[in-house]
């Protein structure tokens, strides 16, 4: 690769790997340390790709990549150490507080969803993708995305309402 090659593809990276790991996160349920192993893991893969999408649209492949392995790791076992508190966040004087709490609360209830529920309503209401471009990321039958899209969205509402009935 040539060097002017390499120096995009760093700015690239320094650029969108916020955006990148704040998928990540959403996409494994707010597990952040597994976030950050897949997006380490989509730009060794956007690397290979780098002289052929460069000039195309990079960041599409990466957000793809980065949704094909989180499903695929969604479906492995893993049998390692899970933590079972979460440091807090430190909570901010004003609107800035009620945004992170917001945050947060959809974070977690996203966390409830199964996998592929979670990845189908990230992809299409997060990522604002539509239905066929979510199947042909995932690799599914539309109507596939259809219906795990619909059941994370009812779950969301149940969870929501939930919560809502035990806070008040």
């Amino acid at each position: 690769m040539r060097r002017s090659q390499t120096e995009e593809f760093e700015r690239f990276v320094a650029a969108r790997w916020s955006a990148l790991n704040q998928l990540g996160s959403l996409l494994t349920g707010g597990d952040r340390q597994r976030a950050e192993d897949l997006v380490q893991e989509s730009l060794v893969k956007l690397w290979s790709a780098w002289p052929r999408v460069a000039d195309e649209a990079p960041e599409a492949y990466a957000r793809t990549v980065l949704a094909r392995l989180a499903a695929r790791s969604a479906r492995r076992r893993w049998w390692g150490e899970r933590p079972s508190e979460q440091v807090p966040d430190v909570v901010q004087a004003g609107d800035l507080a009620a945004a992170v709490a917001e945050r947060t609360r959809l974070e977690a209830a996203l966390a409830q969803l199964p996998p592929r529920q979670r990845t189908a309503v990230i992809l299409r209401y997060y990522l604002d993708m539509s239905e066929n471009q979510v199947a042909e990321v995932l690799g599914y039958p539309i109507g596939t995305v259809r219906s795990h899209t619909a059941r994370g969205v009812a779950r969301l509402r149940e969870i929501f309402a939930q919560s809502t009935e035990t806070a008040g």
